[in-house]
């Protein structure tokens, strides 16, 4: 028996003290509770006793230890003395914390070694205490029997015993150990820098041991087995702590079986070298020694091999598929390491199998530790021949990772099938390819500049491209010519041409060079040879592709919808930004007018090249002496205009003068005459054209072809005068003439409607500007407000033309100019405000119904594949179209240039529409309710009001099991749904549904006398003025009295939808009004009365609240106690319970309280109170007008007073509102 005492003895009570001193550094729960290891029995009474007492020492002790701010004692800071504060803290460095540990090891190994047992069971968080026994001390068969983890109930303690020989240790610890917090998942940057530090020790304890006391087959035996032993616990922290610990081991002992082999090799060639030698210098002594130490490299290997199988069979196999996904993370990512590190031993299919396995795991973390791992294996092209088996049986599974619900996961299987595609020929089929290749075009930009780089490696710069290209072809743009094409095939055979801004910038970061040699592009477009010549299709993506790589280069930042908001450039990136520019401004000031000769027929290439000026550096016009170029731009643009009438290309061509025409550039004065002489022309001819077809009183006089010309140059006049101020040419006065011709005649031809529409309101907007600008006389602010009311009139005329898509532009001029004017109204002159009328308000209302919410009847027949593609295109704009204009029209409800009021139209489509405009109409709400509440509340309740109305016109006031009903109060909830969770926040809206809330807070006589007898502020929407919620209820009854059914009272069944959003305070008094409908309660019986009983419920949701107001339903009737239960469930679908015709002839209707009920409650719940008292601390309390308040925290006290003027304290929910809602008596 090995015996333990003397020093070992000293230094195991010297560690149960020194484990309550810790650095001042270390935050308060890095102190573990006094962790010790003692000899001891544990099965006596006698010895459970005594392992209970040193437990709650070493808890008290702990304790104390942590409530004790670490100080400096004497002006020194005490310093860590245990293995586990000097490894938490890691002020010293982890290799001298191992030589002294090594070093005690060899003075004594058992006192060393309990240190090192003491260190794994504290960094587990373990708040106990350890136990050694003596093997030997045991016979063979008790030992299965102490291998156990139990509880025992007499000392409240868990027990874990285990085998690390030459000692079975006993583990112990509170029940409360298990709760999740332990060293390894405690958050902050302390604890991620112990898991590092943790990590180190580990590593750096077999790299110091590996030259002396590792093979002495006690430390590494004790060590294996403590960890194996801890992994096996139902105790997580053992469990996570160990496994760590015991996988690190094992890489740590990869390394050192890899120097071995280095060390062998050498030994081996040096034995050689000896041998060789010469007989006569050869020695037979150094012959002898080096094969001795040849041997020792042969055996050692071995010793190391069966470590590792131990840990691995002993803890990785129990442990990869554990229930914490930590766990299984840790493991998947060490065996990685090792496939890795030693492929010989680990680079197989026995190990490669296990993760393979956890791909398919359900945890993310653990998924994207395989990728990970495999990545490591990938990238190695010596490796990839052992993986063709797994590639084979896994490659399906990888692919489809693709689409990982996870974004990381994702992008990392997609770098893994990248590595796979360069180093395993045909490991990824062509099919597989494409799908791949498709991932370009996502909107996560991580995942899309993968799939960039598998695209760009796998077809733009793969491996014997260059060698593929002709020699002719090559010139001085290299194999770029060959990948430009390749790229623009790609690019049509997806089919996605819309989407070439993404498939750009999922490019970018790895074919720049490539997309940024736009003369190598216009080269392919200006090429004249036929045999080298691009298609029409070519053409066009070839440009649309430089137009985009143009935008890329000179923003500098990801397209919408990927990515954030424009990020900040770093000096390198603006530096490689204006190198961008420039290079860009001085080839295109060059090409770009001879590309718009060559394409000048075509209105879609000619739009795409007139959008690149925009992104030049004006400035290289001056400084490179580049001012000849743009006469050549100028003439080719003018003669574009004068051959489209495509408003694309108008506008494009209209925003290229207004970059050019900057004033502070040096050809300004150049681009301002050609644009004068343009317009000139434009308006002298519209001028000739309109005067030898207008006739006075009889109007435009002209054939089809005379009204084609009149139209493109109207066209053409309204695209400049958006960007650019036409005052002075007075156009206002001719395109107005022709307005008031077609709104009082109606004969203008259709097509000159709208451009003619447009110069007009351009003409109104600008002279608006001028306005605003500087100050004008009044007289010009009155005639300004005239053209703009009599100009909503002609677009009020046009909203009803049989034209659609005139009436559609029409509402979304006049909303538009609405918008504005009533912007400038607000902060400017009140005399250009102009607010649409009533009658506007109401055309335009009626617009939206039939526009938006009125959908097209479609016509059932067989239709081919591509008429059945250009439907669903239709309907797509169609959805756009109707969207765009009620998101116009809902913007003049947030911004309050309509009534507000108006939403309850839109309201009412809510559940029907959801799919195409519920969140237009969701942000609709938010908005108008964060403008102001309580209008929104009624206009919640004006919606569900107009339903009802039609309701009971259709199918009757009593009739509430009809589909119309049901719908209306599905509608209720979902409105019930908007108001969130914050029931203080939506505190005055949720009651206005029920009650109308008053903006002049005032008290009214008709609430009950108690509240003033109280003394006590109350909320002021509870005051009647106005039939709303319950009002509207009751409304048609025979007075208040309640003696005949009201025909609304199913109303009360809506808007009890909204009562679980009511404070229980608001609830009550909700109540007490409801109380003021119903006089004579012995009149509301029978079943048409349910929706009053069901409303009731709502109010009184639970029991507590029902005995809070029980002693007001004493004057009620009484009824029977079943039919009193079945009205107080609430349905989870919201509607009320069916009954059968028997059960409803046979049971009585009523649903009050009898005294009985009253009477068995009262007995098994708390004294009810008084119901002066109840009412008294539930009623808000506000806060005192004169009140300022410093802070948004600041608690505000109020006193209750009974009705006989004694001061009670409150007790229950006081609620306080804000200063603006004070009364004061």
């Amino acid at each position: 028996m090995l015996r333990l005492e003397g020093e070992k003895n000293r230094r195991l009570g010297h560690l149960g003290r020194e484990n309550a001193i810790h650095d001042e550094t270390v935050p308060e729960s890095t102190v573990q509770s006094g962790s010790c290891l003692r000899n001891g029995n544990l099965q006596t009474p006698r010895g459970k006793r005594k392992v209970q007492e040193q437990c709650a020492r070493v808890r008290r002790n702990s304790s104390r230890s942590r409530r004790r701010p670490s100080q400096p004692q004497n002006g020194e800071v005490v310093e860590a003395v245990t293995l586990f504060e000097v490894v938490s803290m890691g002020k010293r460095a982890m290799q001298s914390v191992v030589d002294d540990w090594v070093e005690a090891y060899i003075q004594d190994r058992d006192v060393a070694l309990l240190d090192l047992i003491n260190f794994y069971i504290q960094c587990s968080g373990c708040q106990g205490m350890v136990t050694a026994e003596m093997f030997q001390s045991l016979c063979n068969s008790d030992i299965m029997q102490k291998m156990t983890e139990t509880f025992d109930e007499e000392t409240g303690l868990q027990y874990k015993k285990f085998m690390a020989y030459p000692w079975i240790l006993t583990v112990t610890w509170p029940v409360d150990m298990d709760n999740g917090d332990y060293p390894l998942i405690k958050p902050g940057p302390y604890w991620k820098k112990f898991k590092a530090n943790f990590c180190e020790f580990t590593a750096v304890l077999i790299q110091q041991c590996q030259y002396s006391i590792l093979y002495d087959s006690y430390l590494m035996d004790t060590v294996i087995s403590l960890l194996t032993g801890l992994a096996d616990s139902r105790v997580r922290a053992f469990r996570h702590t160990s496994t760590l610990a015991a996988v690190k081991l094992l890489t740590a002992l990869v390394r050192v079986n890899l120097n071995l082999d280095i060390s062998k090799c050498n030994a081996q060639r040096l034995y050689q070298v000896e041998k060789n030698r010469i007989s006569v210098k050869r020695t037979n002594q150094r012959l002898d020694q080096l094969e001795r130490k040849r041997k020792e490299y042969e055996q050692k290997p071995l010793e190391i091999e069966n470590m590792m199988n131990a840990i691995f069979k002993g803890t990785f196999l129990q442990r990869y598929r554990d229930v914490i996904p930590e766990i299984r993370a840790i493991c998947i990512e060490e065996i990685g390491s090792w496939m890795k590190m030693y492929p010989d031993a680990f680079l197989n299919d026995s190990y490669l199998k296990y993760i393979g396995w956890m791909l398919y795991d359900k945890q993310p973390e653990v998924r994207l530790k395989c990728l990970l791992g495999l990545q490591g294996i990938y990238d190695r092209k010596e490796l990839v021949s052992t993986m063709d088996l797994f590639t084979s049986r896994f490659k399906d599974r990888i692919v489809s990772m693709t689409l990982d619900k996870d974004h990381e996961v994702a992008v990392q299987a997609m770098k893994l099938l990248m590595l796979m595609s360069q180093n395993c020929e045909d490991a990824l089929s062509s099919e597989d390819c494409e799908t791949l290749f498709q991932f370009v075009y996502t909107t996560y930009r991580p995942l899309a500049v993968a799939a960039g780089e598998f695209l760009y490696k796998r077809l733009l710069s793969y491996q014997g491209t260059e060698e593929e290209v002709p020699p002719k072809r090559r010139g001085k743009f290299g194999a770029n010519t060959c990948y430009i094409r390749k790229l623009i095939t790609f690019f049509l055979e997806s089919e996605l041409h819309k989407h070439v801004t993404y498939l750009v910038d999922s490019l970018w970061d790895w074919a720049g060079s490539l997309l940024k040699d736009w003369e190598c592009m216009t080269t392919l477009l200006l090429e004249t040879a036929e045999e080298e010549a691009l298609s029409d299709a070519q053409e066009s993506a070839l440009i649309e592709i430089i137009l985009v790589t143009i935008r890329e280069a000179a923003e500098g930042h990801p397209p919408v919808g990927r990515g954030a908001a424009k990020k900040m450039l770093s000096a390198k990136e603006k530096k490689i930004q204006l190198e961008d520019c420039t290079k860009i401004t001085e080839h295109f000031i060059v090409v770009l007018p001879q590309l718009l000769a060559k394409y000048s027929a075509d209105a879609e290439k000619v739009a795409n090249l007139l959008q690149i000026p925009q992104y030049y550096d004006l400035d290289v016009y001056s400084t490179g002496r580049l001012e000849k170029h743009v006469d050549a731009l100028l003439s080719v643009v003018k003669g574009i205009v004068a051959k489209h009438s495509d408003m694309d290309v108008l506008e494009a061509c209209s925003r290229m003068y207004y970059v050019l025409c900057n004033e502070e550039l040096a050809i300004h004065r150049t681009v301002d005459l050609a644009r004068t002489q343009l317009i000139d022309e434009l308006v002298d001819k519209l001028n000739e054209l309109l005067d030898d077809s207008w006739h006075e009183g009889e109007g435009l006089c002209t054939d089809e072809e005379g009204v084609c010309r009149i139209y493109s140059t109207l066209r053409r006049i309204a695209a400049f005068h958006n960007a650019h101020n036409l005052t002075k040419w007075n156009l206002y006065g001719k395109t107005s003439k022709l307005l008031v011709f077609e709104m009082e005649y109606g004969s203008l031809p259709v097509q000159m409607i709208l451009p003619a529409l447009q110069c007009t309101y351009f003409a109104l907007l600008w002279q608006l500007a001028s306005v605003v600008e500087r100050s004008s006389s009044k007289e010009t602010l009155l005639a300004l407000n005239r053209e703009l009311r009599f100009f909503c009139q002609i677009c009020a005329c046009c909203l009803s033309h049989k034209d659609k898509d005139l009436s559609e532009k029409a509402f979304m001029i006049l909303c538009d100019l609405l918008m504005i004017v009533s912007h400038q109204s607000s902060r400017d002159d009140e005399a250009i405000g102009v607010l649409p009328s009533a009658s506007l308000q109401s055309k335009m209302l009626l617009f939206i119904q039939d526009h938006v919410f009125t959908e097209e009847k479609e016509e059932i027949k067989d239709l081919t594949e591509e008429e059945e593609r250009e439907k669903e295109s239709y309907k797509l704009n169609d959805l756009h179209r109707r969207r765009s204009l009620l998101a116009v029209y809902c913007k003049l409800i947030v911004f309050t240039v309509v009534e507000m009021s108006a939403a309850a139209e839109i309201y009412k489509h809510y559940m029907k529409t959801y799919n195409d405009f519920g969140d237009i109409i969701k942000e609709t709400l938010s908005r108008t309710r964060h403008n102001n509440k309580i209008q929104s509340a009624r206009t919640l309740i004006l919606c569900l009001q107009q339903l009802f109305q039609k309701h009971t016109e259709t199918h009757g006031s009593t009739n509430c099991m009809d589909s119309s009903f049901t719908n209306i109060k599905e509608l209720a909830r979902r409105f019930s749904l908007t108001f969130g969770w914050d029931q203080v926040k939506s505190r005055e809206s949720v009651a206005m549904i029920h009650k109308y809330v008053p903006h002049n807070h005032i008290w009214s006589m008709a609430l009950p006398l108690f509240v003033f007898s109280m003394k006590l502020p109350c909320p002021s929407y509870f005051f009647p003025s106005n039939r709303e919620g319950i009002e509207f209820a009751f409304q048609g009854a025979a007075g208040v009295e309640g003696k005949c059914l009201p025909p609304n009272l199913n109303f009360l069944l809506i808007i009890s939808e909204f009562s679980n959003k009511l404070l229980k305070p608001d609830k009550r008094l909700v109540y007490s009004y409801l109380q003021r409908y119903i006089t004579e309660p012995a009149s509301c019986r029978g079943d048409e009365w349910h929706p009053l009983v069901w409303y009731r419920n709502s109010l009184l949701a639970n029991e507590e609240e029902e005995n809070s107001v029980i002693s007001s339903l004493r004057e009620w009737s009484p009824t029977s106690r079943s039919k009193t239960s079945s009205f107080k469930r609430k349905l989870s679908n919201g509607s009320l319970p069916e009954t059968s015709h028997t059960e409803t002839t046979n049971k009585t209707p009523d649903f009050l309280c009898t005294p009985e009920l009253t009477a068995a409650a009262g007995k098994s719940r708390k004294k009810l109170k008084s119901q002066d008292t109840t009412l008294q601390e539930c009623l808000p309390v506000f806060c005192p007008g004169g009140l300022s308040r410093r802070h948004s925290e600041d608690v505000i006290k109020a006193e209750d007073f009974s009705a006989d003027g004694g001061a009670e304290d409150v007790g229950e929910e006081v609620d306080v509102v804000g200063a603006d809602q004070v009364m004061v008596i």
